[in-house]
């Protein structure tokens, strides 16, 4: 980067992990600026999960692999286990494919929601301009917006309701203790919401923590607890229960029995109700008043997707012909989009995935190589962990621990908005109609008839990232009942293969010694490479390619910028010492860098320490550290880290 950037986030919060944002704005001579080249994008710390398991039996991958990551938990265990019942040739029954999906759709159901509500919502909503809502207007609002919808379950009059909220808003404000709310730029002029729209999406915020809790507990019973529910190669380590009553303490009774089939209905109904009335709604209402971020965040057009939601019902002989070798047959429909022909959809090979490190930490190709080749030796080259106290990004050199993935030599961006326009350029399964239909009605349809007049191209922004985040959560929602419905009706069905273990025990006999595995994560495309040793039947190479490495990475031995950094492209901000609209876009691609750390000095005490009542808070990003020039770290050495998303 020629001119020395004057937008610096460092690290970014409010995401799952440790993120460096640098870029340049040209200044407008009022303290704000425009973005006319792409930024940088850095990962300041370093995952070294596939390192862990070279050696290790290949059935114990997953219980690793779900350690990369406190929020992705299911999807890295199951993208695991699928690599490996890959390389030894075994299907799973019907009963596993109906559980898998609905233990991934229950994380992309609150996942999704997690970060609209408590990691996405404030860049869009003025948490302090709520102190000026009418209560009684608020309730008007909420009437109108989420009519199916009761405040607080009802517990008190709506009007009342919001008064309460606000007088325990006001407390906080007035005692300086803003808690969950605090160091955000109140006030910021980008802020467009009404005082009832903040206060209405305030109180959703709240009430979002405590339905977030009940949904897991569909993992819980399916996979024995939460994060990290139990998985195993070859199908699931759950049977139905021998006990057909109420209770489970009986000699062979397990968790599926009457009580916990009950509360995964119960789980299933909570998540729809809420996405339905609560989440899709207020999606719907912030679009309304935001629609110009429908022309601000587009990437370079090119989408990815590896596909997932294997439909078993396409299952013509158990163990046999498994779900996962019918493409047709998945909700997401792996394929490629290419900017050049956005509304075709083209096949998926996965022989064309590469990895470049040509700016990343690491050895290997700088002209990228496959990951089943790939490794993970780290070469860092930055800035030394002495004391130094500045460093800068550059672009000419190594500047992440993220490395570039590419597509046939082609960066590409993953997640909600490639499942969609994915599912829409397919339009044949009844789910894609269903994508059509809600893209016209709340997308395309003019204002005029209630939808927000824009074009299916302008998806691709950051607007459309939220949107189309919305629609796969309701899409998704939808299923689970059929899933599970499915389930029910086959659940006297196996759970899982038993020719695995014997299979795992002749590794002469395994069909190939390398397994691909795939999941499309809540954040996109998610997939696993094992090489296993035919000989000693061990773990023998590891690879990852997660969904945020695709949108996050750096440049590539091309210089081509990757999705994140190509989106800053044309942001304008109204003050570049509060970038309010760089976290937005970023923000709508949902990072997940890896599981967060701490930083802390040789002695163990934290580096920094922030008082959020002191009155120069203002100072920090609402939920990132936004640096000056001459105030800023290499990694490992210093910056605010205030953890990770909620799981």
């Amino acid at each position: 980067m020629a001119t020395t950037p004057n937008v610096i986030i460092d690290p970014m919060t409010r995401i799952e992990g440790h993120l460096r944002i640098q870029a340049y704005a040209e200044p407008d001579g009022q303290g704000g600026g425009v973005i006319t080249k792409p930024g940088l994008s850095s990962s300041t710390m370093v995952r070294g999960v596939e390192a862990i398991l070279l050696g290790r039996d290949p059935r114990d991958a997953w219980a690793f692999t779900q350690r990369i990551c406190g929020v992705c938990t299911v999807v890295h265990g199951l993208t695991s286990v699928r690599a490996v019942e890959n390389a030894i040739g075994i299907k799973v029954p019907k009963n596993a494919d109906y559980i898998r999906n609905m233990m991934i759709g229950a994380q992309y159901v609150h996942d999704h929601v997690m970060h609209f509500y408590h990691l996405h919502a404030l860049d869009w909503v003025d948490v302090v301009s709520a102190l000026e809502a009418s209560p009684a207007a608020t309730a008007s609002l909420a009437r109108t917006n989420n009519p199916g919808h009761k405040p607080n379950q009802g517990r008190l009059p709506d009007t009342a309701y919001f008064q309460t909220l606000l007088t325990k808003l006001n407390g906080m404000v007035s005692r300086g203790q803003l808690g969950l709310f605090a160091n955000g730029y109140w006030g910021h002029p980008a802020y467009q919401l009404s005082p009832e729209a903040n206060l209405l999406l305030v109180s959703h915020y709240l009430e979002a923590l405590g339905w977030a809790r009940e949904v897991v507990k569909l993992h819980a019973v399916f996979g024995g607890k939460d994060p990290h529910p139990n998985l195993v190669v070859g199908g699931m380590p759950c049977t139905l229960s021998s006990n057909p009553g109420r209770i489970s303490e009986d000699a062979g009774g397990t968790s599926l029995n009457t009580a916990g089939l009950a509360v995964i209905k119960t789980a299933i109904a909570t998540m729809k109700s809420f996405v339905d009335q609560v989440y899709l709604p207020d999606v719907c209402l912030l679009a309304s008043q935001y629609r110009e971020w429908a022309l601000i965040g587009a990437t370079e057009g090119n989408f990815l997707c590896f596909g997932d939601f294997p439909d078993p019902a396409l299952v013509r002989t158990e163990f046999k012909d498994g779900a996962i070798d019918y493409p047709a047959g998945y909700l997401i429909p792996p394929g490629v989009i290419w900017a050049s022909d956005p509304t075709r959809l083209r096949p998926f090979d996965p022989s064309l995935v590469t990895e470049n490190v040509a700016h990343a930490w690491y050895r290997g190709s700088t002209a990228g190589e496959h990951p089943s080749v790939g490794s993970t030796t780290l070469h860092y080259t930055g800035p030394k962990p002495d004391g130094a106290s500045r460093y800068m990004l550059d672009e000419s050199q190594r500047y992440s621990w993220i490395k570039s993935p590419r597509y046939d030599g082609e960066p590409m961006e993953v997640g909600p908005l490639a499942h969609i326009l994915a599912m829409h350029a397919r339009g044949t399964l009844p789910t894609d109609k269903l994508v059509r239909r809600a893209v016209q009605q709340y997308w395309t349809d003019p204002v005029t008839q209630d939808g927000l007049g824009l074009t299916v191209g302008q998806l691709n922004s950051t607007l459309g990232r939220i949107f189309c985040r919305m629609l796969e959560t309701k899409i998704i929602a939808d299923q689970m009942a059929v899933w599970y419905q499915h389930y029910y009706n086959h659940r006297s069905g196996a759970y899982w293969n038993p020719e695995t273990f014997t299979r795992l025990t002749q590794p002469q006999q395994w069909p190939q010694s390398v397994g691909f595995g795939f999941t499309e994560a809540p954040r996109g495309a998610l997939g696993h490479w094992v090489r296993l040793d035919r000989t000693s039947g061990l773990i023998a190479n590891y690879q990852c390619v997660v969904a945020s490495q695709w949108n996050a990475g750096p440049r590539d031995d091309q210089d081509t910028p990757g999705p994140y950094e190509r989106a800053l492209v044309g942001h304008r901000l109204v003050d570049v010492k509060q970038p309010l609209e760089v976290l937005r876009t970023i923000h709508s691609f949902d990072p997940c860098i890896g599981c967060a750390v701490h930083l802390i000095d040789p002695d163990g005490q934290p580096l920094m320490e922030v008082d959020i009542n002191h009155a120069a808070r203002v100072s920090l990003a609402p939920d990132a550290r936004c640096a000056t020039p001459s105030d800023v770290h290499p990694p490992g050495v210093g910056g605010v880290s205030d953890g990770a998303s909620p799981t």
